[in-house]
């Protein structure tokens, strides 16, 4: 996971590059009054993310694969520690309170 966002915001970084030698170069429009920096920031997004969806999938499907197996594993370890909660439970030995009342249960279904 760490490997594609340095990888995606290394594209972004070369867009943002590439972007503001173009403005300043005059290739590209400078942007509306003082939001020259903005527009240099929003265009480079602009470029950078459907670069980064074509060229990173291979990443990205790795990425997630490994989230994936993550969700997996904590959900098994939540479900482990469940039925070992249940097990103790089942388990504990009752106090005389509730063995009356589980012993009248049992005696009112007969």
């Amino acid at each position: 996971m760490l490997r594609y966002t340095l990888m995606r915001l290394g594209i972004f970084a070369g867009c943002l590059v590439v972007v503001w030698g173009l403005v300043y170069s005059g290739v590209a429009p400078r942007g509306l009054g003082d939001s020259n920096g903005m527009w240099v920031v929003m265009l480079a997004l602009l470029i950078s993310a459907p670069i980064s969806f074509v060229v990173l999938r291979k990443e990205r499907d790795r990425a997630s694969v490994q989230i994936v197996e993550r969700v997996d594993r904590v959900k098994s370890n939540l479900e482990a520690n469940r039925n070992q909660e249940d097990t103790e439970v089942d388990d504990a030995p009752r106090t005389q309170g509730e063995t009356a009342r589980a012993h009248q249960g049992e005696v009112s279904q007969a």
